[in-house]
């Protein structure tokens, strides 16, 4: 897998201060997409054992509310082999950081309605994934006014609250300040 960015101070994906993972490749091509240069999967660097650990560094500092992975799109099938160990790493020495998902996939749809049983990483990856905010980027549904999201069909979706419970249970955006 290769990464196009990493912020290490980044409050505009999820809340608090968070290290965020822009990944490489994705094949959902969403018009006036934010970050067109990451749909290509050789695009930026390769995520190496050193980005790893250059990542839980950051992740370390007590300020840091968690990890948000976007991209790029971290669930596609090749970027999910590649984060699984990484986030097991992150849950083993951080369990205390949340970690959020950016994914123009559909939550009932895609994720758990086929990767989640035709690809072996699905489950592992949602199981460490604390929020996950689904659905491609619409331009014609784009707004400033949004939290965490560029367009209004986009859900901020509670994973493990969802999955125990078998329908989407979505993040109390208003609780967070």
């Amino acid at each position: 897998m290769n990464y196009a960015d990493i912020k290490q101070y980044d409050i505009a994906n999820g809340p608090g201060v968070r290290v965020s993972l822009f990944v490489s490749g994705c094949t959902h091509r969403c018009k006036n997409c934010f970050n067109k240069e990451a749909w290509d999967f050789s695009y930026g660097k390769p995520f190496t054992e050193e980005t790893e650990e250059l990542l839980l560094s950051y992740l370390e500092k007590p300020y840091v509310k968690g990890l948000t992975l976007l991209g790029g799109e971290p669930f596609e099938r090749e970027n999910q082999k590649a984060l699984v160990p990484f986030l097991r790493k992150v849950k083993e020495r951080l369990p205390r950081k949340d970690i959020w998902a950016f994914s123009g996939y559909d939550f009932e749809r895609d994720i758990t309605g086929y990767m989640l049983h035709e690809w072996e990483v699905t489950g592992e990856l949602l199981s460490m994934i604390d929020v996950l905010v689904d659905g491609e980027f619409i331009e014609e549904q784009k707004s400033l006014n949004l939290r965490f999201k560029g367009s209004a069909n986009q859900r901020t979706i509670l994973v493990q609250e969802s999955l125990a419970a078998g329908e989407i249970i979505l993040y109390d955006l208003e609780g967070e300040h």
